[in-house]
This record gives structure tokens, C-alpha cells and sequence, in this order.
């Protein structure tokens, strides 16, 4: 359906989900405003009064702008703006009005609304694009651009979205991050000015600040309680997140692209798409607000979001780059008699004239090391196989060492400024994914690996190093860099994903600091952090837990901490299930316990993976952290329980209240993964309401000397 422009009356467009509303509207003048967020009304036709209440009008001391959907610069509006472009001419104002609406309805879930805007003064095009998933309330946002000047256009910034939101108090959760430390949280009220959270980093684009947030209205959200809104740039390079309160009651959110050393030429007649942001509104606190963004990554984002996942053994934390083909045969056997899926083999498998024996050497030469594989990774493959196992491998095929092969026969292939000092992070430089060139090698790293192994079963995707002195030798127009790099990323991607659609991909860059939904589209799982010590993992799970399913979430269990293995263990398997430790020094209790815990993880992780999440009880406020994953028929429930208190003989006292139950429903519990000869104080014989548990709750019993409890909750 297409609404031309030929009436100027005020125009009404709702983008509509289960619950919610995005209200957008035309003025007088044919501005596009957007008018609200938040609730749907029972009666719809009274959306269109709500702008006659926003008596705030630009032109006076203290009003700057309308609340535009997408401001564009150098006219009206004098805050940030989403939109900043330089004219063929020269002239750097842009004013944009309502042309025309389409709308086009995909299936019965989803809802595509495409707004288009124009200058009336250059032949100059934007098209705001909405696609509401409907039962997940969920929106998608993004920004088509395209012009017929007579000259080329310059555009200076070009966010995917803007969100003007109203209330008396804005509240902004954000995440920063460094290696071992990703994801802390902080709170913040939102006070005069403009915060701007961002990245100039080029890869790991996470590693300082995530581009996940949630905004809290009027006050801070708890989980069932206040109005939020999350959001994530769906976006693998520089971002950024303008947060600007303004006239007193109203908070502009700008998502999009960093346009940090960006300026984009745009030629007549060339389109250019921004990435996606999604986001989502919850009227009754942050918990809707994460199972929201969870189902719709599941079912439409997440590569085999509905999909299964792999258990696997990697070597990496029993042999690191010291292995030969016996050690590995051997750990491959490690790999049946635990139980999980996969053996994957970690980095240190290549290189010959500078042979992979630390991180100093070898990257980007990907031949296997003949004095350490003397037959090869086709035949540790093959050893898997005889085994009853899977085999994985590491790659981190972005990347270079000075001391390798490909770097002396490829100078021109890597990022860096000419004629300046090199500089390295973990002893590597980044190749230049703008060069065809570049991209054609890195695929056929990939498929090389599959030639020697065609029943590769996993790989794990390393990005350990920044882009300094950001620089492509072959690029003519160094401002398009940063972008240039990102899709020739992609596009290596979507050609990977052409060949080999199923093979599951862990994306990992130097812990969890490349953790976006643009690059999940292409990997089946993420790796949250290198600190997989389990105290601190409950609270950097806990925190990824606000935008990301557990079924793309890789937790290992590994030597670091003091913690014991069950403990450990149970952390583990609030996500996928993985092991980094040396099997043969296991003693009989704990290999036993190890080998019913992967039986038992397999006959609950699919509620895990595919269930709501609850989090019940905050790690940070609480002696004993409490999240739950609840199956669509709320017939059965996990209750992951971690005693987090330093405090000598702490208990928690009272019973956690459940949540996402069937109140009418009668349920037993069930203590499961007990280590070899314990025993459980929960009484399994008992039943009670799904009333009772959600409005009394059951102490799991968690203390010093039960730092770990996991419940299975099931109807009789």
C-alpha cells in the first residue's frame, strides 16, 4: 500500500507488535515527528490527539527542535543530529518532509513499513525503515539513503535510528568492558547534556563499550517493574550512542555508525543502507525487555537460534601451543570419555618457516606445522571419527604476524600507514578486508580446512587485535576505510555461509568483545570473556543475559579458580556447556561427576537454550544469585543457584520467588547434578502450586557449603 503526498492533513503511521506502539505523525509543516513509544491504546483512533498535547514549540530561549523521527542538520534543529550531510553544492542543510509511506506485510509476524522523506530543495531521498516483529515486540529500524544531485554528496554522519522519548527522568544501563572484565555494568541518571558512548577501535569493536543498552523512564526499571527500552546496534564496526536530554521532559536516543574519520562519498543514483538497530519497549521492567530481544535473536537473528549446539573438549588450558599428534590423539579419547561432542583443536596447529610455538609467530600462514602434525589435521580428523567424536578447529584468519610468510610476501595487504612505525597488539596486525584480494585469501582459508577435513564439525573465530594506524594501501578514498573494512568482513561471511550453512561458529575476539546481532547472523555462538573464572563468570553471564539467548552464550569449565568442579560446572551450563580442562588428571569423583554432568546437561539443555529466562535474584544485591529458563509449556523449569557471598556462614534466608510458572499447575522439584556421594536437604516428594512458588518461592538451600544448586521444577 503507497499514501502519496497529494493531502497535507495530519497523517497517521502506527508500527504495531503484540503490545506496543510507535506512533509517527506529519505537522503542519509535512515534518515527520515521532509522536510516541510505548503501550498500544484499546481505542487506536486517539493516537492522533497526542501531538496536540506536546505544547512545546521551537523558536523561543529554551526550545531548540521538533521531535523529528529523523533530524537532519544545518536548519531547524540545533542539537545532534542523526542525519549531517554536505550538498553537491556545497550547502550543508538538509530539511526533511514526509513523500510518501509503503507498507508491506511479510508474514503474519512481521510487518515492514518503509517511510520515505525528501528535501524539497535537492533531489535528495532518505527512507526510514521499520519492520515490527509482532508477538516478539521487537522493531528493527534503519536508514536508506540515495540522491540524483548533480555532483557527488558527502555524507558526514547517517545514524540508523533516532528515538525521541518523554518522561520526567531518564535512566541509562551501559556496559564497559577490558580484557577479563567484560560486560561491568553501570546505572546512570541521564542529566543535561549529551552522553555518547562509542568505538573507534575498527575490531572488537566491544572492548571498551558494548553497544547494548537499556534506557529506564521516569526511574529505575527492576526487573518486573517501570518502563524500558533496550537496544543493540546490529553492527560489527565503530558505533555510536548519542544520548541527549533536551527541554526538560525528553531524552533523543541517535544510534548508529561512528562517523569518526567516516565521511562517506555518495555518488549520484548510489544507495546507501545504514545497519539495523533493534529495540524493544517493556512496560513492566527490564526482564520483558531481555526475553523479548531473546526471542526474536532465536527465531530470527542467531544463526540455528531454534537450533542445537555442540559440547565439545578444547585443548587450548591443557596443552597450549605445546601438543604433537600424540598428545592430541589422546585428548581426542579424553574427548569420548567425558562425554561431549566435539574435540577442538586451538591455536598453534600451523605455520613451518616460522612455526606457530607462541604468539610471536606464524599467523596467517595456515599450513599445518609438519614437526608437530606429522600427518596433518586431515588425520586427527580422521582420529576423531574412529573415536565417536567430532573435530574443531581455531582460526583467526583476519589477522597477521610480522614474523610469517604472508607478511612478507603480502606487505600490501595489511593495515597500516605508510612510511609510520608499526604498531601490534598481541604481535599482529589486521589484513586489509577492503582488498578483494584480501577477502578471496581469508575465504579460502576456511575452505582450504574443509578440503583437509570435510567433516568439520565446529570452528572457533579469533579476533585478538585493534586497527592502528588505520590505513588500506588499496583503497583510493581512506574516509571510506572503517565501513569498507566491515563489509568485506561480511561478505566473506556470506560467502562461508553460501558453502558451509550448518558448521557452528564460535565468534571470539580476545574474550567477549566482538558481540554483535549483525555478526550473529553468521555465528551460531559467542565466547563472553577469557575469565572463565566462575565468580566472576555469574556476573559477566548475568549481564550478556539482558540482549543475548543462553543458546549463543559459551561457558567452558577450566582450571581457573579455586572453585570446585562442580561449582564450576554448574556456572557452565547456564549457556553452552563446554570443557577446557586436562580430563586425565581428573581424580574418580570428579570425572564421574563430569560425565553424568554432560548426560544430565544434555537432557536439560534445550530448556536452557530455548526456554524464558528469568532472572530471579541479582548476584550484585543478593547473597545467592538465582536465573531460571522456563519451557513454553511451563511444565518444567531450570534454577541455576550461586552462593556469591563473601560473608562468613551467610544463607539465604528467605525462599526465591519463581517466576513464568503455571499458577493452576501442581510441580515437584528435583535437585539435579549432585556430586558423587551428596545428598539433597530438597524434598523431591513434595508438590506445590505454581501459585504457591511464585508468590511464596523454595529456598534452594545455597550457602558456603553449597555454593552451587541446580533445581529441575516439574509438573506431576
Amino acid at each position: 500500500m503507497t499514501i502519496g503526498q497529494s493531502n497535507f492533513a495530519q497523517k497517521t503511521f502506527e508500527i504495531t507488535t503484540k503490545n506496543n506502539v510507535l506512533v509517527l505523525e506529519t505537522d503542519k509543516d509535512n515534518s515527520l515527528l515521532l509522536s510516541y513509544i510505548g503501550k498500544k491504546l484499546k481505542n487506536t483512533a486517539e493516537y492522533s490527539s497526542i501531538q496536540s498535547l506536546d505544547k512545546y514549540k521551537p523558536g523561543s530561549d529554551d526550545l531548540f527542535n521538533k521531535r523529528e523521527a529523523y533530524i537532519a542538520s544545518g536548519s531547524l534543529n540545533l542539537l545532534e543530529p542523526a542525519l549531517t550531510v554536505t550538498h553537491a553544492d556545497g550547502n550543508k542543510s538538509t530539511e526533511l518532509t514526509f513523500s510518501r509511506v509503503e507498507e508491506k506485510q511479510i508474514d503474519q509476524n512481521r510487518k515492514l513499513t518503509s517511510i520515505v522523506l525528501k528535501d524539497a530543495k535537492y533531489n535528495f531521498e532518505v527512507s526510514l525503515h521499520y519492520l515490527s516483529y509482532f508477538n516478539e515486540d521487537v522493531i528493527e529500524q534503519w536508514v536508506q539513503i540515495v540522491h540524483k544531485e548533480k555532483g557527488d554528496v558527502v555524507l558526514n554522519k547517517y545514524a540508523s535510528a533516532n528515538l525521541t522519548l518523554s518522561g520526567k527522568k531518564f535512566f541509562l544501563k551501559n556496559h564497559y568492558s577490558g580484557w577479563g572484565r567484560e560486560m561491568r555494568s553501570e546505572e546512570q541518571q541521564l542529566l543535561h547534556g549529551i552522553k555518547t558512548i562509542d568505538s573507534k577501535l575498527g575490531t572488537r569493536n566491544n572492548l571498551l563499550n558494548s553497544s547494548s543498552f537499556m534506557i529506564s523512564i521516569d526511574q529505575p526499571a527492576t526487573e518486573d517493574l517501570g518502563e524500558v527500552v533496550a537496544g543493540s546496534l546490529e553492527w560489527t564496526g565503530n558505533f555510536r550512542l548519542d544520548f541527549e536530554t533536551f527541554d526538560e521532559y525528553y531524552l533523543r536516543l541517535t544510534a548508529g555508525i561512528n562517523n569518526f574519520s567516516g565521511n562517506y562519498t555518495l555518488k549520484p543514483g548510489e544507495e546507501f543502507i545504514t545497519p539495523r538497530f533493534v529495540y524493544t519497549y517493556s512496560a513492566n521492567g527490564k526482564g520483558i525487555a531481555s526475553r523479548n530481544l531473546q526471542n526474536w535473536a532465536r527465531n530470527y537473528q542467531l544463526l540455528e537460534g531454534m537450533g542445537e549446539r555442540s559440547t565439545l573438549l578444547n585443548n587450548w588450558e591443557t596443552t597450549y601451543f605445546d601438543f604433537n599428534d600424540e598428545k592430541l590423539n589422546h585428548l581426542i579419547q579424553d574427548t569420548k570419555k567425558l562425554g561431549v561432542d566435539v574435540f577442538l583443536l586451538d591455536d598453534g596447529w600451523f605455520g613451518n618457516k616460522f612455526p606457530r610455538n607462541n604468539a610471536t609467530a606464524g599467523l596467517g600462514d595456515w599450513q599445518f606445522n609438519k614437526q608437530k602434525l606429522a600427518n596433518g589435521i586431515s588425520a586427527l580428523g580422521k582420529e576423531a571419527t574412529a573415536n565417536g567424536v567430532k573435530f574443531g578447529i581455531w582460526l583467526e584468519p583476519e589477522m597477521v604476524n610480522p614474523k610469517s610468510e604472508l607478511y612478507e610476501n603480502h606487505p600490501d595487504w595489511i593495515i597500516r600507514q605508510p612510511e609510520r612505525k608499526e604498531y601490534y597488539m598481541r604481535n599482529q596486525l589486521v589484513l586489509d578486508l577492503s582488498n578483494p584480494k584480501v577477502q578471496d585469501f581469508v575465504f579460502n582459508t576456511v575452505d582450504e580446512v574443509f578440503k583437509e577435513v570435510p567433516d568439520l564439525a565446529f570452528i572457533k573465530w579469533d579476533c585478538n587485535s585493534l586497527i592502528y594506524n588505520a590505513n588500506s594501501p588499496t583503497l583510493k578514498n581512506q574516509d571510506h576505510f572503517y565501513l569498507e573494512y566491515v563489509k568485506g568482513l561480511n561478505s566473506v561471511l556470506e560467502r562461508i555461509r553460501k558453502k558451509y550453512p550448518k558448521i557452528p561458529m564460535m565468534l571470539c575476539a580476545g574474550g567477549g568483545t566482538r558481540v554483535d546481532y549483525a555478526a550473529l547472523k553468521y555465528f551460531t555462538e559467542f565466547w563472553p570473556s577469557d575469565n572463565t573464572n566462575p565468580f566472576d563468570r555469574i556476573f559477566i553471564q548475568w549481564e550478556y543475559s539482558y540482549y543475548f539467548p543462553s543458546v549463543a552464550v559459551d561457558n567452558h569449565v577450566t582450571d581457573m579458580g579455586k572453585q570446585p568442579i562442580k561449582f564450576k560446572t554448574d556456572v557452565a551450563m547456564m549457556g553452552k556447556l563446554g570443557y577446557d580442562v586436562k580430563v586425565n588428571e581428573l581424580d574418580e569423583k570428579e570425572l564421574l561427576f563430569s560425565q553424568n554432568a554432560v548426560k544430565i546437561y544434555n537432557s536439560i539443555k534445550d530448556i536452557v537454550w530455548h526456554g524464558q529466562q528469568y532472572r530471579l535474584q541479582d548476584p550484585y544485591e543478593n547473597k545467592v544469585a538465582a536465573i531460571s529458563y522456563v519451557s513454553e509449556t511451563r511444565d518444567t523449569a531450570i534454577i541455576f543457584n550461586y552462593y556469591v557471598s563473601t560473608l562468613y556462614n551467610a544463607k539465604n534466608a528467605i525462599p526465591i520467588k519463581l517466576k513464568g510458572l503455571d499458577p493452576d499447575k501442581m510441580y515437584k522439584i528435583e535437585e539435579v547434578n549432585l556430586y558423587p556421594g551428596t545428598t539433597s536437604p530438597i524434598d523431591s516428594q513434595r508438590s506445590y502450586s505454581g501459585d504457591f512458588l511464585m508468590t511464596v518461592g523454595i529456598n534452594p538451600e545455597a550457602d558456603a557449603g553449597r555454593t552451587s544448586v541446580v533445581l529441575k521444577v516439574m509438573t506431576l
